[in-house]
């Protein structure tokens, strides 16, 4: 199977793939949730005409001439208003977010004002109108306050709440499960034996779907047989799991068994075999409904895979927007020039007064994650680009905010 460019297998990665379907959640539990629909004020805010400030509703004709003494008929403190109406020299104290009492049309802020006992006096000019906030003045009943897709950020979750939504539309999480294979492998915390060595992917696996609004499946490590892998197989399968993620065990070795092991479940293989550095033998195919992503087993090339394919992947199920942000910088260090397959570098990007610009790490073996959490970005190197002198333009994808 001849290697496939990047670009073509993210077109085949996603194609089809539609959203999962919409479930209703309480607000208290929708962060983070992707909106599944448009969401819609259920009230007026404000509700009515309201005090911006702490002090004495009034109207503007009795107080154009200065100092003038007003008669308190009443206070209106949040959530208990003045009943009555204000007539002629009157004035009603008020509080900020209680509504105006009818006849009034403006507020004096208290710094403004002298009070004695049952009167006040106006000492400081305020113009018609000031200090209210009228009716609507944020949004109307039925206007339009989310829009499908948007993720529940604090801010859009309040606005929700004061649009009066006790509930939310969201898009239902994708289940991802995870199943790592190699006799070689243990979990953390375990003494290995000659020949092992600690089992690290899965959990920057993890990590990136769940940032990507998955929720996951560990099935943990399965040596090397196709008995073990394929039991794990159909407990992902039975478990309702949208994505099976695999780690190792994609390449062509005699031990390397998942795509055995999945074609023989039933899956309908898509691509193998990626023209990338690191991730080449990264395989994708479908199984029924379930979509299933090989990775390869090196730790840096299994996660800058779950960064290029998986995320999309997982944006595309969930009803999220995805951008690759390919960013321009400028190069620190000459790089060499590129083969047939596309290269992703481990760098550190550093914003200038010039711009952006990258300095890639030394030596990339895709073994050797210190690096990769090093790195804040990806130079993107495409296949047989030209070597390039230090001081010249490259394209990175940031791994983290720069």
């Amino acid at each position: 199977m001849a290697l496939l460019p990047v670009s073509e297998a993210l077109v085949r990665l996603i194609d089809g793939v539609e959203p999962r379907p919409l479930e209703m959640v309480p607000l208290a539990e929708a962060a983070g949730r992707t909106l599944a629909e448009d969401v819609m004020a259920r009230r007026t805010q404000p509700p009515f005409d309201a005090s911006a400030m702490d002090g004495y509703a009034v109207r503007a004709q009795d107080v154009e001439h200065l100092p003038r003494t007003l008669t308190i008929v009443g206070q209106a403190p949040a959530g208990h208003p003045f009943a009555g109406s204000l007539n002629q020299d009157e004035a009603v104290r008020i509080f900020t977010g209680a509504p105006l009492p009818e006849g009034a049309d403006t507020v004096v802020i208290q710094e403004n004002t002298v009070a004695r006992g049952a009167s006040v006096e106006i000492v400081e000019f305020t113009a018609k109108g000031r200090n209210i906030r009228r009716r609507g003045l944020d949004f109307s009943e039925g206007e339009t306050l989310l829009e499908k897709g948007r993720v529940l950020d604090p801010a859009a979750l309040s606005l929700a709440a004061a649009g009066n939504n006790a509930e939310l539309p969201v898009v239902s999480r994708p289940l991802v499960a995870i199943i790592a294979t190699g006799d070689e492998l243990l979990p953390p915390g375990r003494e290995p034996g000659p020949g092992q060595i600690i089992a690290s992917n899965g959990y920057g696996v993890a990590a990136i779907a769940a940032e990507s609004g998955a929720r996951v499946m560990d099935l943990g490590i399965a040596p090397d047989k196709p008995d073990v892998i394929s039991g794990l197989v159909r407990k992902a399968l039975e478990a309702g799991a949208n994505v099976i993620v695999t780690l190792g065990g994609a390449s062509v070795g005699d031990h390397d068994l998942i795509h055995e092991v999945l074609t023989g479940e039933g899956m309908t293989l898509d691509f193998w075999k990626i023209a990338m550095r690191p991730g080449k033998p990264l395989m994708f195919g479908r199984l029924g409904n379930t979509l299933c992503l090989g990775l390869p087993g090196n730790p840096v090339a299994s996660l800058i895979c779950s960064h290029l394919f998986l995320k999309p992947l997982l944006a595309r199920l969930g009803g999220r927007s995805w951008s690759d942000r390919l960013l321009d910088a400028q190069l620190e260090t000459a790089v060499p020039a590129n083969d047939l397959r596309q290269d992703y570098v481990r760098a550190i990007a550093r914003r200038t007064p010039g711009g952006l610009t990258a300095r890639a790490f030394e030596v990339q073996d895709s073994s050797m994650l210190k690096s990769l959490a090093r790195a804040n970005a990806l130079i993107v190197r495409e296949p047989f680009a030209p070597a390039v002198e230090a001081g010249g333009m490259c394209r990175i994808i940031p791994l983290r905010d720069l």
